[in-house]
Formats: C-alpha cells, structure tokens, sequence
C-alpha cells in the first residue's frame, strides 16, 4: 500500500479508484510551505493542482516519492529538472481540460467581441446603454493564434464556425499540417499584425514569459482584442495595461496572471478589459476528467508500469506486442549487471524481430532500470535511467531490427557489454521468458533470481563435477542447461538453484577441475 498525498481538491471519482487499489490517499488542503515540507515525508505520491509549489525543497523532502501527479494541463508549478534527477515520474493530465479551456477562450472572445459582461454590470446598475457597449461581428475578422496545440486546435475549429480567418504561430507544426486545419501559418510579429483577435495557447516557460509585450503591441491594429486562457505572464501585463490604456489596442480578456490569485490590478480599472479568475479548467466535466486521469496516471506509476503522460520519461508508449518484454528486459538487465560485475563503458541494448520494427525507447529504459538498479543504492527508475547511465559514464547503444538474430525465435532483447551478452525471449501460448544466450553460448533455461553460469572445458565428466560438487554442498537444481557454443572450444553450463549458493560452494567450483569461471547472477 502506498500513501499518496493530495494537496489541492480532486474531483471524488478520481480519489476513490486509488483507494479501491488499496492505497491510503491522506487529503491535506491549504498547506503552507512548511506544512507541506512536513507532510511530504513518507508520501509515495503527490497529486496537486496549480496551487501547490513543487520545489527542489519539495522534492528533497519526499525521499520516498516516486510520483506527482499534477491534475490538469500545465507544469509551471512542478520543478521537472529536479525530479527527474531524482529519478521521480512527473505527469500530467493534458487532455482533461482541452475542451473546457477552448470553450472558455471563446466565450472571452465574445464577451470582449460584444462587451458583454459591461453591458451586463451597466444594466443591472440601472443604466440603458445601448450606444455605449457597441461591439464588433467575428465575421471575416482574422483571428490569430499563439500556439496550435491540443487547446490552439480546438479553438481554430471553433472560431472557423464563425466565419474566422485563422492565422497562427507555432514552429512545431508544419505547414501541411496546419493547412488540414485550414490555417495558415506565420511568423509570430505578422501574426500579430494582421490579427483582429490574438489568443494565447502556450505553455508558461523561460521562453514564453512575456513573449507578447511592448514591441508586439506597437505592431498591432488599433482594434485588436487579446485573450490569454493559458499562463499568466506570457502577457506582459505592464506593457498590456499601457497599450489598453494609450489606444494602442482596443481591448482584452484575461482569464490568467502573472500571481494568481489576484483580485487588484491596473488592468481591472480599465473599461475595455474583461476577467475571470482562472475558470479555463472550472467546470464538472473537465474536473472528472482530470482527476479520472491523474489516477490512473499515479496508480501505474506506483505498480512501476509505463505512464503515457509521463512528462519526463523519454519514450513512447508500449503497444500490446510490445508490453508483455517490459518486465523481461528488466529482468534481463539485473541478471546481465551481475554477470558483467560493474559499470562498462558502453552497453549494447538490441530488440530484434517483430518487436525490433516499433519504438523501443520504453523497452530500453526498463533494462536500464535493472541493469543500474542493481549496481547502484540510489533510485532507478524509467525517468533518472538515461541520466544514471551517462553520470556514470557509460554509453547506452540501442540497436534495432525487424530481422532476428536467431532463427528459432521471433523476437529477442539482447544486452552486449565488456566482452559479455545475454539475450532472453518469450515463448508459448503464456509468454513465459527464457535465457536463450549467454556470453554467446546458445541455451534455454527460465531466467532465475539466483543462477550461475559455469564456463568450462569443453570435454566429458565436467557436468558430472559440478553436480556432484552441488550435490555434496545439499544444493538443489531447479533448471539446468548446457549452452553450445558459437565458436567450438568452450562449454558453458547455466544453472538455476532453489536457493542462493553459498559463497564457500562458489570457491570451490572455480577451482574444480575443467572450470574456467563461474559467474554468480541475481536477479
């Protein structure tokens, strides 16, 4: 069972899942930094909101974390670089509130388009002012977008429905992309330029904050609107307020800002402004989602599974195929550190066959995570795997193939370092694993916690040797197989004991007459 930690509120649905799994979720609201430094120690998990600063500080405390799970859409509030050195799984829930947060976008623009909420306060107030809140038709007006992302996307499709030109900004998505969407692409001042609406959907980084400020605005028409439904501070909100202000542009609608919360600033004394307090991600739907999502997230996180929305985990997804080897290179890597007895120079990590023909980054990362798990106190996970391997100087090679190596088996994930391989593959209606490979000896035997394989003379009476010198020491043999070799010369026996064997049993069989070495493998 593990405890999770929940700082900011989560809708129920999500909460609930984690503690039909059996896990204690202990709900902490309102904590301050102190209180929260106090209350992470021994938390396996951390799910949070946009409230909750995940600092370096944070992250040291929770020595046992092994996941935060921010629930919704951004990270600005997550120090990433750190938990992943930390060897901690950071995710997210990025499509949860996609379809909220566009449709918040357009109800700003409307809202400013028409002057909506003004008219609203000067007609509740007594006031009849038709002439006054004289808005503007979306039709044939370009609207210009910040990012052409999840949010970006559904906003274009929408806005398209009011008879919008969609013109955009965003280096990641190519021209016959953003042409299927029909928009059309541009570099960001022109976009700016020939905008009547501009609404941001950027992630808050040191790049983006103030990304539309002075210069942009002196390059805009007098009526344009701007609406920021993503991070506050991409906005300059200094620079914002003097080209409201000055006439420079005509108005805004601001749901996000630089400190949140907020409830006093420049622009709210302006007329031409609209703003809500952070409602992008605010409605039943989007909150289910979210915490329906992060859940899940957390709870493949704690059973050591892969997290499709890990945000610090350099690979994709594993398919059906692909899945069931996970737990085998894992297993491979821990059996393979033990075999090669320290940290080489570079290690050849191989998937060859059917598996060989997909993205096998996931596949990589789990026999890293054996591999230096076993060779090191600290953390190993499919986050901190890569950064371990090269803090060690040790360089990682990743060789695939669709064409296996070994024509008796469809598919096989290989480890080559130091002179030394191994190799294992799944077989049967049950997938079970075997040992087809060691150190270039063709074998098959199930892959064992405790094993030892014997390297010898290639002649008669030395498996007699061995098993008399096990029998004698009470040492049972639950799989046994004698390895040919590639090359002829040496022989090579891998053995599965039921138990671990003694150290003084190992002295002696490496000193038996025909062994050459004994390697004692742990899994």
């Amino acid at each position: 069972m593990a405890r999770i930690l929940v700082t900011e509120e989560i809708a129920d649905g999500g909460l609930d899942r984690l503690r039909q799994a059996g896990h204690e979720v202990d709900i902490r609201l309102g904590l301050d930094h102190a209180a929260l430094l106090s209350a992470i120690k021994g938390a396996h998990a951390l799910i949070v909101r946009s409230a909750t600063d995940v600092n370096a500080e944070v992250l040291d405390a929770g020595s046992e974390l092994v996941v935060v799970g921010r629930a919704g859409v951004g990270l600005d509030n997550v120090d990433v670089d750190t938990a992943t050195k930390r060897g901690v799984m950071v995710c997210n829930a990025p499509e949860s509130n996609i379809a909220s947060a566009a449709e918040q976008t357009m109800a700003l623009l409307l809202s400013i388009a028409r002057n909506v909420p003004q008219a609203h306060a000067a007609l509740v107030q007594g006031r009849w002012e038709r002439s006054k809140w004289e808005g503007v038709e979306l039709l044939d007006k370009t609207l210009g977008i910040v990012g052409l992302g999840r949010i970006g996307k559904l906003v274009a499709q929408r806005a398209a429905a009011f008879g919008m030109r969609i013109v955009a900004f965003d280096p990641y998505i190519s021209a016959d992309r953003a042409r299927q969407m029909n928009v059309e692409l541009l570099p960001l001042d022109q976009v700016v330029a020939e905008s009547d609406f501009l609404t941001v959907h950027l992630p808050k980084t040191k790049e983006t904050v103030g990304l539309i400020g002075r210069e942009m605005f002196l390059k805009a028409k007098r009526d344009l609107r701007v609406i920021n439904v993503a991070r506050g501070g991409i906005i300059d909100e200094a620079a914002l307020y003097e080209a409201l202000k000055d006439g420079v542009i005509a108005g805004a609608a601001l749901d996000v800002f630089a400190k949140e919360p907020t409830t006093e600033s420049p622009l709210f004394t302006l007329p031409n402004v609209v703003v809500t307090p952070h409602l992008g991600a605010s409605t039943r739907e989007a909150q289910d989602k979210a915490g329906d999502a992060i859940a899940d997230m957390v709870q493949l996180a704690l059973a050591g599974d892969f997290v499709p929305y890990a945000v610090n985990v350099n690979a994709a997804d594993a398919n059906e195929t692909l899945k069931p080897f996970l737990p085998l290179a894992e297993r491979l890597g821990r059996l393979f550190a033990t075999l090669v007895g320290g940290v080489p120079k570079s290690l050849e990590i191989s998937a060859t066959g059917e598996i060989g023909g997909y993205d096998t980054r996931i596949l990589t990362l789990s026999a890293l995570k054996g591999f230096f798990g076993s060779l090191t106190n600290e953390q190993v996970t499919y986050v901190n795997g890569p950064q371990i391997a090269a803090g060690a100087g040790c360089e990682v090679r990743e060789n695939n193939s669709s064409t296996s190596t070994n024509a008796d088996y469809v598919n096989l994930v290989t480890m080559r370092a130091d002179g030394h391989s191994i190799a294992a593959t799944l077989v049967g209606p049950r997938r079970e694993a075997r040992l087809v490979l060691v150190d270039d000896h063709i074998t098959d035997v199930p892959p064992a916690d405790n094993m030892l394989v014997v390297s010898n003379d290639d002649r008669p009476g030395v498996i007699g040797v061995v098993g008399t010198l096990l029998g004698n020491h009470n040492v049972n043999i639950a799989d046994m197989d004698v390895g040919k070799a590639l090359k002829p010369g040496t022989a090579l026996m891998v053995i599965a004991p039921t138990a671990e064997v003694p150290e003084e049993v190992v002295a002696q069989l490496r000193v038996a007459p025909g062994i050459l070495n004994v390697a004692v493998l742990h899994a």
